[in-house]
């Protein structure tokens, strides 16, 4: 081959190489147990037939796991909200046993952190500050447990919550400072507390060094704080929010982490639901 022509072909080889590298990874994509349902002899097969990476399931729950692991997907994560008292300190017995179970399973705790009381038995109004000492004490004790069995702790932000915005978690996650406690962000409850109108981009490019989580939905656009959740969690192909923007500019900020569908209270068969939404989840993925 003269000496141009094999210039030229490495090259065209290196260009080829280096875009590859460039294309952007693809998301692991999972469904939560909310909408995946049927229990470890449905959930798990029906999963991998349709084309998931895994399950989001709950804390606590030892059987799902090992089911979901047996047909080669993956158990995201442990769902699990929990109420702080200064009276009865976290971890209990029950999560420690089920963190000690989870050991070698390279899942994740998704805590949500419900109310937050004080010595007296009063409540911290929610999202505020005050109570970040003695939250991030807790969490930081959960952790510890949970570091021990390799498993990771996303804060869970959810409308209603103490712990109800992506800011609130940042805020946490940036005091506790460590590599295995981190953020989700969940879109139904961002359009529900913070509205369609506030822009979730720079958020998320905050967030994203303690991004561990993103959850979606098909969701409806408008004054979405007021609306409920029939309007908020839908199909991924249902909707009027710009969805497929919104996974778009996901991938645009450098977010290469698990997303899950969000599927609470979704009416349909569940089958059909998951078939449809992985169905768009793929085109919103499409590589032009």
């Amino acid at each position: 081959m003269p000496f141009f022509f094999s210039r030229l072909a490495l090259l065209l080889a290196l260009t080829s190489a280096t875009a590859a590298c460039a294309a952007p990874a693809s998301n692991p994509f999972f469904a939560m147990d909310n909408i995946a349902r049927g229990g470890p002899d449905v959930a798990p097969a029906m999963l991998r037939e349709l084309g998931y990476d895994g399950f989001g399931g709950r804390a606590l729950d030892e059987i799902m796991p090992p089911a979901i692991a047996a047909k080669g997907l993956k158990f995201f994560n442990g769902y699990l909200v929990l109420d702080l008292k200064p009276d009865t300190p976290a971890p209990n017995e029950k999560l420690r046993a089920w963190l000690t179970a989870m050991r070698g399973q390279d899942t994740v705790l998704w805590l949500g952190l419900n109310k937050v009381s004080r010595a007296d038995g009063s409540l911290y109004a929610v999202s505020s500050p005050d109570a970040d000492d003695f939250a991030i004490a807790q969490i930081r004790a959960i952790a510890d447990v949970a570091k021990a069995s390799g498993v990771r702790v996303a804060l869970y932000p959810h409308t209603g919550f103490w712990l109800a915005r992506v800011d609130d978690a940042q805020r946490l996650a940036d005091k506790i400072n460590r590599p295995d406690v981190g953020v989700t962000f969940n879109l139904c409850h961002w359009l529900k507390v913070e509205g369609a109108e506030r822009d979730p981009i720079p958020v998320l490019r905050t967030a994203l060094p303690r991004l561990m989580f993103v959850t979606i939905s098909g969701a409806d656009t408008g004054d979405t704080r007021t609306f409920g959740w029939d309007r908020l969690i839908q199909p991924l192909d249902a909707g009027t929010y710009d969805l497929a923007g919104f996974v778009k500019n996901l991938r645009t900020v450098g977010y290469t982490g698990p997303v899950g569908f969000q599927g609470y209270n979704i009416k349909a068969e569940p089958r059909e639901v998951l078939a449809r939404s992985i169905a768009a989840w793929q085109k919103f993925t499409a590589k032009p």
